[in-house]
Order: structure tokens, then C-alpha cells, then sequence
């Protein structure tokens, strides 16, 4: 059985996405959080999240090397990648103002989230200068492989 970006974020679905990130710190430790992930298509799937977490975001800027971690009871999957960083610290020409609210937006639904004033969702991320996480796996396994 050959574990897919698919079916690792699967066992995520249960519990709204969530997932713990590892990134690298300076002293080469390992630094993790739990975020809320979703798989959208930029060309070919990639797993996203949101974030403004000030110690992961330096991680990935540093040392764009991370592994996503899922889990479902004993069943567990891991996603590695390098991170790509889209957001307001994190410009990238083809990327404005819109087409950043608009990946934010999708991410946000992509990891199952709804919200009920979209205006105030948009507002709160320029205020807390969200950034868009896209990472392009280059490993995908599982402990059912």
C-alpha cells in the first residue's frame, strides 16, 4: 500500500485537519506546533496551512525543511517538504494583495473551516499578517507502508 499526500491529510479529517508541524531551529532542534491543514492545487497538490507563529515562521524562512505529522488513533502518516512562504513579510511577484486574501480564504476552507463574516476573516489576517505555508511533498509514509 503506497501512502499518498491524499490519504496521509485523510486521517486528519476527523479532527478538523489538524496536524503537528516540526521545522528545524537554529541549534538544529526540532521545533513543533499543531496547525490546521488542507491540500489545494497550485499546478499539482500541495499541503497548506495558515500561520503567524513567529518561531515557525523564522524556522521555515531559515530552514524551509519541514514534516507534517497525521494521526488517527495508532495510524499515523508524515508529509516532508520544503515550505513555500506566501504572505505580507513574504511577497512574491505574482502574488498581490488579492490573490493573497484569496489563498488565505482557500487554504481556510480547504482544512474544512467556514466562516460566517468573511470581511472580518480577511480583515483579521491583514491585522495579524497571516501567512499562506504551501509545501510540495517530497516524501509521503505511513505505518500502514
Amino acid at each position: 500500500m503506497t501512502t499518498t499526500l491524499s490519504s496521509a491529510w485523510e486521517l486528519s479529517r476527523a479532527d478538523s485537519g489538524l496536524a503537528i508541524v516540526s521545522t528545524l531551529r537554529a541549534d538544529r532542534t526540532i521545533q513543533a506546533s499543531l496547525v490546521n491543514t488542507g491540500i489545494i492545487t497550485r499546478g499539482e497538490p500541495v499541503l497548506a496551512f495558515v500561520t503567524y507563529g513567529r518561531v515557525k515562521l523564522a524556522n521555515l524562512r531559515e530552514r524551509p525543511q519541514v514534516t507534517v505529522a497525521f494521526r488517527n488513533g495508532w495510524q499515523w502518516a508524515a508529509v516532508e517538504g520544503r515550505a513555500e512562504l506566501i504572505g505580507p513579510d513574504d511577497p512574491r511577484p505574482d502574488v498581490d494583495a488579492e490573490g493573497l486574501r484569496l489563498l488565505l480564504r482557500e487554504i481556510f476552507t480547504a482544512a474544512g473551516g467556514n466562516h460566517d463574516d468573511w470581511d472580518e476573516y480577511d480583515r483579521t489576517m491583514v491585522e495579524q499578517r497571516r501567512t499562506a505555508a504551501l509545501i510540495t511533498p517530497s516524501r509521503v509514509y505511513s505505518n500502514a507502508q
